[in-house]
């Protein structure tokens, strides 16, 4: 269930241009930059969280060069300590495997159950690239047509500076 097909589906009905990169598997971020080096494009990095309680669910969002300060995220939210999610979560909720996670999983978590917190930084892309729920290909888009998409998903959402 991570929804290949369905991705490009709603790229193409939102009238959402992208761009198909085929490459080996990139599980990490380390992998995917030895394939992303001839894109013209901001490279995510993808990140799914749950809190200490297990009722909430973040993705986070930042450049693939960037670190991101999970202590100061835990201080906004107010939720008490932040995990990575167990593969039990993410599928549950994304429909993905890790080493796959990608924004474009959003289209199984039908509750909008998760919240997303996308680095503001990203904003001044002209185009942003994600994995097209699989590892072994990414997906450039215009970070406004990630946009359109982000409001079709009907997750909610936010822009932080997240370093």
């Amino acid at each position: 269930m991570n929804g290949q097909k369905e991705v490009y589906d709603i790229l193409n009905m939102l009238k959402i241009p992208f761009d198909y990169y085929e490459h080996p598997p990139a599980p990490t971020i380390e992998e995917a930059v030895k394939y992303w080096k001839d894109l013209d494009a901001a490279h995510c990095k993808n990140i799914f969280f749950r809190n200490h309680k297990g009722n909430r669910h973040y993705l986070v969002i930042l450049d693939h060069r960037q670190a991101l300060n999970i202590r100061d995220l835990e201080q906004r939210l107010k939720q008490g300590k932040l995990s990575f999610a167990s593969e039990k979560r993410l599928q549950k909720y994304l429909g993905l495997k890790p080493g796959s996670v990608s924004p474009f999983g959003l289209i199984n978590d039908t509750e909008n159950h998760v919240h997303v917190f996308i680095d503001k930084n990203l904003l001044d892309a002209e185009k942003i690239s994600f994995h097209p729920n699989l590892n072994t290909a990414s997906l450039v888009i215009p970070v406004e047509g990630f946009l359109n998409y982000l409001q079709w998903t009907g997750n909610t959402y936010e822009f932080l500076s997240l370093y």
